[in-house]
Parts: C-alpha cells; sequence; structure tokens
C-alpha cells in the first residue's frame, strides 16, 4: 500500500506544499482504488451522487432528523399511489362524480409541476415563473395557447388559492384524478345535483376524496398488512445510518405517519438488514411520530411518550435517550438534546414540510431526497446528442440573424443618406439587400420549422410531456430546481447514498456560473490590454 509505506514522520512533509499535496492526493487515491472505494469525485459523477448547492461539513452536524415515508422507505410509486388512487375514485364515486373508466396514468403528472386550480390546467414554470409547457385536463396545450393564457403573468406560490405546488410523490394520485375530472367537467359529465362547480370546486372534491382515503385508514391498513408489494427495499439503508449513529451522530427519526404504520414500515425496511439482531429503534436516538409537520416546525404542540406496543401513551414534559415520542415541536428537540440550528441536519423528501420550514424557521441544514434524479440522470446521459444537435442548429440560426441584422441595418442607414455598416453591405444596391434579406429569412424560418419540434421533444426520455424534472427549456432551470437551490444545501436520490461517502464529508458546493463568466475564459484581452495569468504580473502600459 504505497500511501501508508511511504510515510515517514516529518520527512514527508519537508519541501513546498504544492508538491507534497499532489502527491499524498495521488498516492490516496492508489490506495482507495486498491480497496476497491470509488474516490469522491466519481461519486458525485453518478446517480447515485449527493449534490452540494451549499457547503456541508457533516464533522460539524451533531444530530440528523430523517422523514420517514419516501425518504428512509421509498414506496413503489405504481402501487402506492395506484391504490391511493384507487380509494380517491371510489370516494369520488360514492359523492357523486363520474369516474367509471378513469385508470391511473402516472406519466401524466411530475413532481414540481404546478396546478392551476383556478383554469383546471397543470403547468411547468421556470426559475423565475414563467410557465414553458401547460397541460388543460390531460391534453396538452400548445405554445401558442400557453403564450396566450399566461403570457402576461407569472407563477406566484404565495396565491395557495390558486396555485397548488406538487412538492412530492405523494401528489401524483391527486393531481392525476384532478386533470382527469377536469375533462369530466369540461365533457358535461358531472351531475347538475352536485351543485354549481367550477375548476376549483373540483379541486376541493378531489382533495376531500382523497383526505378520507388517508383517514378512514384504509389505504394504510392495505399497506401494512402486505408492505412486500409497495415498499423497494434498499439492504444500504440501514448499513448508511449504522456508520452515522457509530461516527457519534444522534440520530432522528420525525414523521408525520402514526405509531404503529410507523412501527410496521420501519420493522420491514430495516431489521432484516441489521446485525447482530439490531432492531430499527436502536438506531435511533429519539423517534417522533404524529409529528404534525410543518407546525411541528414553527409552533410547540404537546408532547406524549409512546409507552407500550399497542400505542398507549402519557403526557410527557422530558425526553429520555431511546425515547419513542408522538406530537412536540422541533424547539422541544432542539432542547432535549442541548443542539441548536446549523448543528442538525433533516432529510425529508417535502420541500415545504420538510426542508424549507426547518431552514427558514430553525435555521437546520438541509437535505432533499428526490428519487427521480438517477433516472433523470441517465435522461440527460442519452438526450446529449439531441440537445446537442438543438444546440448547433439555434448557433447556425443565430448566426444566420446576426447577418441578417447586419444587412437590415446597413437598409435602413442608407434609406437615411447615411454610410452602410459594412464594405459588402455598401457594394450593394437596394435590390440586392433586399433580396439578401430575404434568403436569410426564409432560412431562419426553415430552422424554427425544424427546431420547434426538436424543443417539444427535449427532455422525452425523462418524460413524453413535460421534460426534464430539473429543466425548463432548453437552457433554463425549473422552478423546482429553484426551490432545490434555494433551500436544500444537499440532495441526492436516496438515503443510502450516504454508504458511499463518510460521516465526515465535507460537501463543498460547485462554483455558480453567471451569464458572463464564459466570455472570460475566451476573451484574450481585458480593457484593450492582454490579461494575465500571474497575480504579481501587470499589463504592459
Amino acid at each position: 500500500m504505497p500511501l501508508l509505506s511511504s510515510i515517514d514522520g516529518q520527512a514527508t512533509l519537508e519541501g513546498p506544499i504544492e508538491e507534497i499535496a499532489r502527491m499524498e492526493a495521488k498516492e490516496a487515491k492508489e490506495l482507495l482504488g486498491d480497496l476497491g472505494i470509488l474516490d469522491p469525485f466519481s461519486s458525485r459523477h453518478s446517480p447515485q451522487g449527493i449534490f452540494c448547492t451549499r457547503t456541508l461539513n457533516l464533522r460539524s452536524i451533531s444530530a440528523i432528523g430523517y422523514d420517514m415515508d419516501y425518504t428512509l422507505i421509498h414506496y413503489n410509486v405504481m402501487a402506492w399511489e395506484g391504490r391511493a388512487y384507487d380509494y380517491c375514485l371510489d370516494n369520488l364515486r360514492s359523492m357523486g362524480f363520474p369516474v367509471d373508466g378513469l385508470e391511473f396514468d402516472p406519466n401524466l403528472v411530475i413532481r414540481g409541476l404546478i396546478l392551476d386550480k383556478e383554469r383546471g390546467n397543470l403547468v411547468k414554470a421556470d426559475r423565475f415563473g414563467y410557465v414553458k409547457r401547460a397541460m388543460h385536463g390531460t391534453t396538452m396545450l400548445s405554445t401558442r395557447a400557453v403564450s396566450e393564457i399566461y403570457g402576461r403573468e407569472l407563477v406566484d406560490l404565495r396565491n395557495e388559492s390558486r396555485w397548488e405546488f406538487l412538492n412530492t410523490l405523494f401528489s401524483v394520485s391527486e393531481a392525476v384524478a384532478f386533470m382527469q375530472m377536469v375533462d369530466r367537467f369540461d365533457g358535461g359529465a358531472i351531475p347538475s345535483e352536485l351543485g354549481p362547480l367550477d375548476y376549483k370546486g373540483i379541486y376541493k372534491a378531489v382533495g376531500k376524496a382523497l383526505f378520507r382515503a388517508h383517514v378512514e385508514g384504509q389505504l394504510k391498513s392495505e399497506i401494512m398488512s402486505k408492505p412486500e408489494c409497495f415498499v423497494e427495499p434498499d439492504p444500504e439503508l440501514p448499513l448508511a445510518l449504522l456508520d452515522q449513529k457509530e461516527a457519534g451522530k444522534l440520530l432522528l427519526l420525525i414523521t408525520n405517519s402514526d405509531y404503529h404504520y410507523t412501527d410496521k414500515m420501519m420493522q420491514h425496511s430495516f431489521n432484516r438488514f441489521l446485525p447482530n439482531d439490531m432492531g430499527w429503534r436502536d438506531l435511533f436516538d429519539m423517534v417522533i411520530v404524529s409529528a404534525r409537520k410543518p407546525e411541528f416546525f414553527q409552533m410547540s404542540h404537546p408532547m406524549y411518550e409512546v409507552v407500550t406496543g399497542e400505542g398507549l401513551m402519557r403526557p410527557c414534559f422530558k425526553t429520555r435517550p431511546g425515547g419513542l415520542y408522538s406530537g412536540g415541536s422541533a424547539q422541544m428537540v432542539e432542547s432535549s438534546l442541548n443542539i441548536h440550528g446549523d448543528e442538525i441536519l433533516y432529510v425529508g423528501d417535502h420541500i415545504y414540510t420538510d426542508v424549507s420550514q426547518s431552514k427558514v424557521h430553525l435555521r437546520w441544514r438541509t437535505a432533499l431526497i428526490c428519487r427521480e434524479l438517477e433516472e433523470e440522470y441517465t435522461a440527460l446521459i442519452h438526450g446529449r446528442g439531441h440537445r446537442a444537435a438543438i444546440i448547433e442548429l439555434i448557433n447556425q440560426k443565430e448566426v444566420v440573424g446576426d447577418l441578417f441584422n447586419q444587412l437590415r441595418l446597413a437598409l435602413q442607414r442608407r434609406t437615411k443618406g447615411r454610410p452602410a455598416q459594412t464594405l459588402a453591405a455598401t457594394n450593394m444596391d437596394d435590390q440586392e439587400l433586399t433580396e439578401s434579406m430575404q434568403k436569410l429569412l426564409i432560412v431562419m424560418q426553415r430552422l424554427d420549422e425544424k427546431i420547434a419540434p426538436m424543443l417539444e421533444a427535449d427532455g422525452e426520455h425523462f418524460n413524453k410531456r413535460w421534460g426534464y424534472l430539473s429543466r425548463a427549456g432548453l437552457w433554463d432551470k425549473s422552478h423546482l430546481t429553484r426551490q432545490i437551490e434555494k433551500y436544500a444545501d444537499i440532495y441526492t436520490s436516496r438515503v443510502s447514498n450516504f454508504l458511499h461517502y463518510t460521516p465526515f464529508m465535507y460537501f463543498r458546493s460547485q462554483e455558480q456560473t453567471l451569464a458572463h463568466d464564459s466570455y472570460s475564459y475566451f476573451s484574450p484581452n481585458i480593457n484593450g490590454f492582454a490579461a494575465v495569468d500571474d497575480l504579481n504580473q501587470s499589463p504592459s502600459l
């Protein structure tokens, strides 16, 4: 092992630090390779990477809190959301809504879309709030229709009466049912006996039907009876948490699910993969069920201790290590553990309930779990050629457009009796200028005809209707990505990805590029002087 054998006390530390660091890094990489451990850079550039938006040093983290549903436990979306959809339709049918013939189609919806409850639309917005794609009912709208409807307004999530952001995979079943009921409403299929309804009324009815499915307990009872049909196993997940616990981190489970459901799901997902007859409870220094997030992060609720396996509870005023509790608040957690703010990392899948609220109100560090990242990562690789072809055509159009504009300016100046812009344009008569411009205009129009459908198809490897999860249009980020960057310090596809890193990892954010950055890499001059790399040198005057 070259790294260990080369260490000779202080002798290895003599000389320029740059040379020492280069050699040590090289030998460390070789040693990691001999041990079969991927270096951090290769781990980051994989579907199971942990991606950093704000620098995070795990050595400074004393406690790590976890959500459960779609965070520690990942459900098969088709199975879980499909059954939620079925129960929702059953409740809608009992309310008098026409649901016969409807089927669950998870491809109608992706996380990060926004429901326009006022218009019965589902939209995808960019980071600024401009709508890039839209669907009315289950029919995608044309680019022209999107422009006519949303060309003069931005999505504003603060207007909760109109906009509903699909934060999590739990939103899929609700959104699919709503869009399908919009079709039924537009077709006049909803009976008048239900009273005067608009799109907002339809949304409320769907929400009520889905809420009943959760509250009445039929859905969770079915999942508890056969969790293997709904939960995707992850043998590496308990081991990742075990590493963190053994490294001295306090582990917390904070979930909105009730005790019985939590215990059943965690037993199924953890116990068989833990060593030495450990149970899932042995991993956690504190477990809080029925937490009532996001209120959990904002206000104080009474805390109860769960004292029996049947879920019997008693009022609690002081917590103990390994305790199991119901309710309470984040402030109680901080007080009982004697840790505060950025000493705590909270990991969840819901941008609002888990990530933004813990950061905004408590300044906890945050990690977002987004399982779709793995599929998106693969889709981006498959789509490279398509995107490159689009960019090449756009660049060609830009060059042709620049020439067209120069000729147009030359003609404009000539009509005003001023010299033309270029020598070539000056040598043309008015007819030649006009003919050249007409030719270039035809080229640009044909390029537009070629580019438009290619832009529509961009991202179809991920979703044929909505494109990529993280992008809106060819160049810009989606509204979802904007929320992730704003509230999540790190994000990844699953909690078990922490196993490929150490509990002492220093996550560093990447360089954030600005619009003018690219020009600095290609320009050989600064203000008329040759650029130099050495800070001790100055351009010759």
